[in-house]
């Protein structure tokens, strides 16, 4: 395997140990970063540390503090906090096991790929991927990673399993504050049974090819040009329809309605995607002409 392992250590349930090694199942995506420019010169900005009424400082002189009062600091050298960093014991020992479902996903952090580490490792690693996948539980342990401690899940994926870091439950803003306001009211049948025709009608397997980050294609677009223009500023009017207002508010029914009129049942990402490569096809042809028996041989 061409990746560096993020981790290397054993899994363990009650006495059995199971050599793995994780390695990190996400990466960075391509985005667009922007440095400061100094515009006459054309150089890049820099910053310095500076102490107000005293100007510039050595980086040696700096020290962490952490602020119990406005103003006042704690005071600690970079050795006195390294020396409460947990150390990683290289054991994940699974203490305990509960449904996928009770974990809300809020909690979910990041996800790592686990492989055996060897090949005598692949018999026991494989019968607890199994056992979770036919019990559908998931497990949770803690692990020291890097001088931090988490709370971690385990669960299988395909051929190999999937640990994701959890947050502690003091990191998770509580929903009730944010959807207090929200009233208790059950939907009108009609509009519900709509609704889920709606869904069933756009619902597709998930594939994350189809969905692209816009404003980075945008942005990377947007440099392309500006090369081009020799310093020319470059701004696109866009349309500002679709914003929240008294002439947006319309009839809830007959939204819903219309929508299912619509033929076209491809998801509104996939839809969003083929409008970029396609010119609109609603404009009616002014008049017959000898091409529209071909148009029907695309149906």
């Amino acid at each position: 395997m061409a990746a560096r392992a993020y981790w290397q250590g054993q899994i363990r349930l009650a006495l059995v140990s199971i050599p793995v090694e994780i390695y990190s199942a996400t990466k960075s995506g391509a985005q667009i970063s922007f440095h400061q420019i100094h515009e006459p010169t054309g150089k890049r900005i820099k910053y310095e540390k500076v102490v107000p009424g005293v100007g510039p400082v050595d980086l040696d002189e700096i020290v962490k503090g952490y602020e119990v009062e406005k103003g006042e600091y704690v005071l600690l050298d970079q050795d006195e906090i390294d020396a409460v960093k947990l150390e990683s014991k290289k054991t994940l020992e699974l203490t305990q096991f509960v449904d996928a479902s009770d974990i809300d996903v809020l909690y979910y952090e990041k996800p790592y790929f686990v492989v055996p580490a060897d090949d005598l490792a692949e018999e026991a690693f494989i019968v607890l991927r199994e056992a979770l996948r036919r019990t559908k539980k998931v497990g949770l342990g803690q692990l020291a990673l890097r001088g931090r401690e988490y709370v971690v899940s385990l669960k299988p994926c395909g051929r190999g399993m999937v640990l994701e870091t959890l947050r502690y439950a003091d990191e998770v803003h509580r929903a009730q504050g944010y959807f207090r306001d929200i009233p208790d009211a059950k939907p009108d049948a009609e509009l519900l049974e709509l609704a889920e025709a709606l869904i069933q009608k756009k619902s597709a397997e998930f594939d994350p090819k189809v969905f692209h980050d816009r404003y980075v294609d945008a942005l990377r677009d947007l440099v392309e040009r500006k090369q081009k223009s020799k310093g020319r500023k470059i701004i696109e009017d866009k349309d500002e329809g679709g914003g929240r207002s008294a002439s947006n508010v319309v009839d809830l029914m007959a939204a819903l309605k219309k929508s299912m009129e619509k033929p076209d049942a491809k998801p509104a990402a996939a839809r969003a995607t083929a409008a970029k490569k396609t010119p609109a096809k609603k404009a009616p042809p002014k008049a017959p002409t000898e091409k529209k028996p071909a148009a029907r041989k695309r149906a």
